[in-house]
């Protein structure tokens, strides 16, 4: 009996393909689940955090609220909420585009890179999930599969 056959109680799937799908969404959730718990400590979700490491990969330079949009990880984020809730925080300083007085431009501040820093001390903890159970030639045999899956997104 396989890991996710005890885990979800399930002895049978339709096909294999279906038992790795169910085996994705699992192990998916579990990774959302414990990301979320890292996030928290901080007081940011892990959407919060993805807007601020691609403004951190910006900067000094401001991105605008498109490129946000399509960098996010979690396509269905409502970029311009999660802004909000960053700029509120101080993490983050919105102006008006020089370029397009339509476009905002979104900054990361000295108080946010100083937040990032500090979560990067923590940070690896995420990887042992991976590092404890996945050998380095398997984690580059994932990294291969999902990088084929997505060829199809």
């Amino acid at each position: 009996m396989s890991n996710i056959e005890k885990l979800i109680s399930q002895k049978t799937f339709s096909s294999e393909y279906n038992k790795g799908l169910i085996g994705l969404i699992f192990v998916g959730n579990w990774i959302v689940s414990r990301h979320q718990q890292f996030f928290k400590k901080f007081d940011i979700t892990m959407q919060q955090y993805n807007i601020l490491r691609i403004l951190r990969g910006q900067y000094p330079k401001a991105a605008n609220i498109n490129t946000l949009k399509e960098r996010m990880l979690d396509k269905m984020s409502d970029v311009s909420r999660l802004v909000e809730r960053l700029r509120k925080a101080g993490l983050i300083e919105r102006k008006s585009s020089e370029i397009d007085r339509r476009a905002v431009d979104v900054q990361i501040t000295a108080k946010g890179l100083a937040l990032l820093e500090t979560m990067d001390v923590d940070l690896p903890d995420l990887e042992d999930s991976l590092k404890l159970s996945l050998s380095e030639d398997e984690i580059l045999q994932l990294n291969g599969l999902l990088d084929k899956v997505l060829t199809r997104y």
